[in-house]
């Protein structure tokens, strides 16, 4: 299982057939093995890495991290406060953290107005938010082990006379 969920992650657009030949098993085994990662929840998603400054369609758009502190919930903690995060279709990712404050979240909007908005009229106002810290995403070299920007120095070595 753990071979071909790692081929997986790596690349996801491997067929049965080519993950069968690299693991040497049939592909009905890769194919069972396959739906039962996806049964079990261990597989939720198959997707594109798109980098944003190539996609044309959503170049401009404004990604943000925003650090929150939250009142936890009697009996349910933190996870009533982020079920009702997570739900706005502009969070693309909520964490609990450790340290100085407890929830993470990135969003995605159109523009910074839309983004400030969205702080201010949607998350601040949740009861049990105490407060808010948002810092803007400018650029992205590296996420999730994949590289979004492309090494063209130069590496030669200059000749000296």
């Amino acid at each position: 299982m753990e071979e071909i969920l790692n081929l997986l992650k790596d690349n996801a657009r491997l067929s049965v057939k080519e993950i069968a030949i690299m693991t040497k098993k049939t592909e009905e085994e890769v194919q069972r093995i396959m739906q039962k990662l996806e049964d079990d929840g261990i597989i939720l998603k198959y997707a594109a890495i798109v980098n944003p400054e190539k996609d044309e369609a959503n170049k401009d758009k404004v990604q943000a991290e925003i650090q929150i502190q939250v009142q936890p919930q009697r009996e349910h903690g933190f996870d009533a406060i982020a079920d009702r995060i997570y739900r706005f279709p502009q969070v693309k990712s909520l964490y609990l953290m450790s340290g100085g404050y407890d929830l993470k979240v990135v969003i995605e909007g159109s523009n910074l107005k839309e983004v400030a908005l969205f702080v201010s009229e949607k998350l601040s106002t949740l009861e049990g938010v105490r407060s808010t810290k948002t810092t803007f995403i400018l650029k992205t070299y590296k996420e999730n082990d994949v590289l979004y920007v492309q090494d063209e120095k130069d590496r030669r070595e200059g000749l000296q006379a």
